[in-house]
């Protein structure tokens, strides 16, 4: 073995290796390039300086699962050797890193910044990831303009200033190519701004019922209102037409959302009445003489909320309140303790209905009608509901019929348009956090290429979180196809209630706006996705006639979708669990109430002619219970235990 090194500068590296950044598991190869006298021989090290186990040529190649740092020492038969740079492999453990299939190293970026809202002398943090080979460069843009010496791919400020604000952009770039982020728009607000750390809103609209009434106004009630929330930085799950287990299983999804700091909103319309002081929101799936085991409590969602120690609370009814007992005492919110977080807005009174009218063509909940005006607002929530009464009081529909009730407990000018601040949610909250994001998560569109050659692209658009419409449209007819036909089913197949006859049209309204903007050649809507327990099929039959051979043929083409919207968030699994409990003999673990009362009812009121209100209870006829009445009165507040996953 040679003891003795000549000179250093007999050998040239002409190439470095790299420093590069890439998912984890993926392979990449780190290259030197020298030149020299005679054979040259190369040895890679790790960063702990030991050897890289067969590392003696000159392309390593590395399957990336940890970030390490690596050189190479090249060496001759005269005992000279040089020693590359260091070069970094950088490795980001992402779920879903997106690259392009063929991708060859150019800048892809995994992780846009964010739009922020942090308060006045807070740090403000923007980051960037990206994926390349060699690592990429970054510049960071604040309304267009470079920001002097922000390279990196964290933008970090001290100190948030009104100066600060602003479109950020980051500009990402190595030697193959360049890429610009999506922008971030970043508000910095006084110190005495209210915001929250989140936003979230369950919508619950019953309207198809299998023993009362169907109402027609829930279908554009909630998806106006969702669309309007949206606009506020609510992340919305809107649902139509539940039984009583699945409205229990989503509020309980809804509830592991809320934490200190978020504001949470709870809207339903439909079918609904009060007892004894409680109140109740009616199931589709509620037998004609139901009891209270068939509805949802609204007092124990309010408690439950109330116990996530949320910034606000915002629960909003659109329903009737007529009463079963004539001698029921007043209904009353009782948190927990005193936290002054809470508004409460009912459409009607006690022992009151609330109407549906047909507005402008459309159904609509006379209640919501006016919400919907004002919600945009920038005013505490109780004056928004304030605005709300009083323009409902001047509606000569419901003159001396209906009066909106508005109850608060709450200390601080709240409104549902205060921005969120930006804080790091725990891992826990984030995993719990997946299942919203999810339930509004559209599959991909896809283009399906036939045996004859032509293509088909399906896509998708969401009516609701459990309502979405799968459409089908010919793209390329082929050299040999004509008169083609497609028409699309699902397996399992779902439901579509909404076209049975006597259901309300509103839904065939959205689904127009859906075709016109689209233009397919054919729809399926698919209703119910909370019930899907495994995933769900689209399947094309492509009809079309054969140029060459003159016959009518027939082929068919299958894509797999998964669990989209809310069939994502297994609310069955919940269903399942309390149906097993109850089989067991054990409490039932829901939001629900579990005592049983009887009362007898009778139709109140018909759905009438265009522009008549139509009322939002079951089927309202008061009785007085009986000496044995085994209801629970306004001061048990056993609870449940909740189902947690």
């Amino acid at each position: 073995m040679c003891m003795v090194f000549g000179r250093s500068s007999d050998i040239v590296i002409v190439q470095h290796p790299v420093s590069v950044y890439v998912p984890r598991s993926y392979k990449v190869t780190l290259s030197v390039r020298a030149e020299g006298t005679g054979i040259l021989n190369y040895q890679w090290f790790k960063s702990s300086k030991e050897e890289v186990f067969g590392g003696t040529r000159a392309d390593l190649i590395v399957t990336a699962q940890r970030s390490q740092l690596y050189i190479c020492r090249v060496n001759d038969q005269f005992c000279n050797c040089v020693f590359s740079k260091w070069v970094t492999v950088k490795v980001l453990d992402i779920a879903k890193p997106g690259l392009p299939v063929a991708w060859r190293g150019e800048p892809h970026i995994a992780v846009h910044p964010a739009p922020q809202t942090v308060r006045q002398g807070e740090r403000l943090t923007l980051s960037c990831i990206a994926f390349g080979i060699p690592t990429p460069h970054y510049q960071w843009y604040r309304n267009g303009h470079p920001l002097l010496g922000k390279t990196m791919d964290t933008l970090q400020i001290e100190n948030a200033e009104s100066d600060h604000r602003g479109t950020y952009l980051c500009y990402v770039s190595n030697v193959q190519e360049e890429r610009w982020t999506e922008a971030a728009d970043v508000e910095i607000v006084p110190t005495n701004q209210l915001t929250a750390t989140d936003k979230v809103a369950l919508l619950i609209g019953n309207l198809n019922y299998s023993h009362h009434p169907d109402l027609m106004a829930p279908t554009m009630d909630v998806h106006e209102l969702a669309n309007l929330l949206q606009q506020l930085g609510f992340r919305v799950v809107s649902l139509l037409d539940l039984t009583r287990e699945e409205m229990l299983a989503a509020i309980d999804k809804f509830l592991l959302l809320l934490d200190r700091g978020v504001y949470a909103l709870f809207y339903y319309a439909g079918h609904g009445y009060e007892r004894l002081g409680r109140n109740y929101l009616v199931a589709i799936d509620a037998p004609r003489s139901y009891r209270s085991e068939n509805c949802v409590c609204v007092q124990r969602i309010m408690r439950k909320m109330q116990e996530r120690r949320t910034a606000l609370n915002v629960v909003l009814l659109d329903t009737c309140r007529t009463w079963y007992n004539l001698d029921c005492i007043a209904s009353e919110i009782r948190p927990l303790v005193p936290m002054g977080n809470t508004v409460y807005g009912y459409a009607t009174c006690e022992n009151a209905e609330a109407y549906e009218v047909q507005d402008g063509g459309k159904s609509t909940g006379i209640f919501t009608k006016y919400l919907n005006k004002h919600i945009l607002q920038p005013e505490k929530v109780t004056h928004i509901l304030e605005l709300v009464s009083e323009n409902l009081g001047r509606d000569p529909f419901v003159t001396g019929k209906q009066a909106v009730e508005i109850r608060h407990m709450i200390k601080e000018p709240r409104s549902l348009t205060d921005p969120i601040r930006t804080t790091g949610h725990t891992g826990e909250l984030h995993l719990r956090d997946a299942c919203w994001r999810q339930a509004n998560e559209l599959p991909h569109q896809k283009l399906l290429i036939f045996t004859c050659g032509v293509q088909v692209e399906v896509s998708f658009s969401a009516l609701f979180s459990n309502v979405m419409v799968a459409f089908g449209r010919v793209k390329t007819t082929g050299p040999r196809a004509q008169d083609c036909t497609i028409t699309l089913r699902s397996t399992p197949a779902m439901e579509d209630i909404f076209s049975s006859p006597g259901r309300s049209s509103e839904m065939d309204s959205l689904l127009l706006n859906n075709l016109v903007a689209e233009n397919p050649d054919c729809s399926l809507r698919l209703c119910g996705l909370q019930k899907l327990q495994g995933s769900l099929v689209i399947k094309v039959d492509l009809h079309y006639t054969h140029m060459d051979r003159k016959l009518w043929l027939q082929e068919s083409k299958q894509l797999d979708i998964g669990k989209p919207l809310v069939a994502s968030c297994d609310l069955h699994r919940v269903q399942q669990a309390m149906v097993a409990q109850r089989r067991d003999g054990a409490p039932a673990q829901s939001m629900g109430h579990s005592r049983i009362s009887h009362s007898k009812q009778r139709p109140r009121q018909t759905l009438g002619q265009p522009g008549r209100p139509f009322t939002k209870s079951a089927e309202c006829a008061a009785k007085v219970p009986t000496a044995g009445s085994n209801e629970p009165g306004e001061n048990d507040e056993t609870e449940p235990q909740d189902f947690t996953h």
